[in-house]
C-alpha cells in the first residue's frame, strides 16, 4: 500500500478544498475538449464573486488542432445579451499555454477574473471562450455567478 506523508495528505486536502472542479456548461468547444474548470476561491456554486476581488481561473483542456496562437474572450451574459468582460491578459500563450498549440496535447490555461467595485450586484452567467488561429473555439464554458459586495 502507498504510504502518504502527512504533508502530502494536507496538500492534497488543501488543494481539493481550494478548487473543486466546477459544474459548467460547454458552449461550443469545437477544436478542443474541456477536462476541468476551476475558479478559486469558489467554495460553493453558483460562485459568489465579491467586488474588488480577483479570481483565479484554471481550465484544463485537450486540443484537437494545431494553432500558433490563442485568444480569450470573456462575457457576462444577462438576459441572453453578451457584455464583454475586460480581462488583463487575453493572450492564451501568456496564460499558461505552451504555444504553438499541438494536436492531441493537454494544456492548463491560467488567468484572473477581476471583479470591479463598480459592477452591479447581480446574478449573471460568465462565458469564457478561448479561440484559435481560425477563430474557432478551443474551449467555451459558462457558469452562473452572483456578483456581491
Amino acid at each position: 500500500a502507498m504510504v502518504l506523508s502527512p504533508l502530502a495528505l494536507l496538500l492534497a486536502l488543501g488543494a481539493t478544498a481550494l478548487a473543486e472542479p466546477l459544474r459548467f456548461v460547454d458552449c461550443g468547444s469545437k477544436d478542443g475538449s474541456i477536462q476541468e474548470v476551476n475558479v478559486s476561491p469558489c467554495p460553493t456554486q453558483p460562485c459568489q464573486l465579491h467586488k474588488g476581488t480577483s479570481y483565479s481561473i484554471n481550465v484544463t483542456f485537450a486540443s484537437k488542432i494545431e494553432s500558433q496562437g490563442s485568444k480569450a474572450r470573456v462575457y457576462g451574459e444577462m438576459l441572453h445579451v453578451d457584455i464583454p468582460f475586460p480581462i488583463p491578459e487575453p493572450d492564451g500563450c501568456k496564460s499558461g499555454i505552451q504555444c504553438p498549440i499541438q494536436k492531441g496535447h493537454s494544456y492548463s490555461y491560467l488567468n484572473k477574473l477581476p471583479v470591479k467595485s463598480e459592477y452591479p450586484s447581480i446574478k449573471l452567467i460568465v462565458k469564457w471562450e478561448l479561440v484559435d488561429d481560425q477563430d474557432q473555439m478551443l474551449f467555451c464554458w459558462k457558469i452562473p455567478v452572483q456578483i456581491t459586495s
